[in-house]
């Protein structure tokens, strides 16, 4: 009696570990580009609870040749409870790359919060604006939150505000097609790279004031962000692929 229950308890141990061993890997993200030649690492998180961006596996391939180009390790996962203090260690930025509504627990919260205030950057991509509404800590890291856009999307006028390691490449004004986020801002201290000019297309509601694409210093750490990404050919243009680039490398203090 007593060896059978002695193997039944052993076969319970077994069990477990196997769950919780199983359970460890789907915490661990993928590494797209590893070699010991990189500098550091980022992190890409797409994870989505409402709308989901057919542009994101596009977007996850061009930040893999930006790290490629720029010798950084590109991890990418669609599941937030990669926000761990282990995961997070040897990673100095994250990227939030067109993720919706609300994905983070308590617990990757308070990660995320501390792993700002050690220093460490973040970047934001389109729909990252549209993520974490109850979270206001997140929504002074990006800088505004998502409040509407017109059907569809359309070429519109970009604005150059700011020149400098950002925009140096683009000209003042840039037409490019896109989905034109109209935004809620959340932080007066963001430095405005680009605005909309509201006359060149339909549905904008932010008046002369409509910035798209911004930066600024937050809670110890530094953040990026651009309205840009809906559509797949965004992530092809030569324009934007510079603009992200230089985002990266500063939320990652390349500079």
């Amino acid at each position: 009696m007593r060896l059978f229950l002695y193997i039944r308890f052993m076969r319970l141990i077994i069990l477990l570990t196997l769950i919780n061993s199983n359970s460890s890997i789907n915490y661990i993200p993928n590494c797209l580009n590893c070699s010991n030649d990189n500098d550091f690492s980022v992190l890409v998180l797409t994870e989505t609870a409402d709308y989901v961006h057919e542009s994101i596996d596009t977007g996850v391939e061009l930040i893999k040749k930006i790290g490629d180009r720029n010798k950084f390790n590109v991890y990418h996962s669609d599941d937030s409870s990669v926000i761990n203090y282990n995961n997070l260690e040897n990673i100095k930025t994250l990227i939030f790359l067109n993720t919706t509504a609300d994905i983070l627990s308590d617990e990757e919260q308070l990660v995320m919060e501390k792993f700002i205030r050690s220093g460490k950057g973040y970047v934001g991509i389109h729909s990252a604006s549209d993520t974490e509404y109850g979270w206001k800590w997140y929504g002074e890291l990006v800088g505004g939150y998502f409040k509407s856009h017109p059907d569809g999307t359309t070429t519109a006028k970009v604005l150059k505000i700011k020149n400098g390691r950002f925009s140096k490449h683009l000209e003042p004004v840039w037409e490019i097609e896109d989905e034109w986020y109209n935004y809620n801002y959340t932080n007066d201290s963001i430095n405005v790279i680009l605005e909309l000019d509201e006359e060149s297309y339909y549905g904008g509601e932010n008046g002369d004031y409509h910035p798209i694409t911004w930066y600024h210093n937050y809670d110890g750490g530094r953040s990026f962000y651009t309205g840009l990404g809906h559509l797949k050919e965004v992530y092809s243009n030569k324009m934007f692929i510079k603009l992200l680039e230089q985002g990266i490398l500063y939320a990652s203090f390349v500079d």
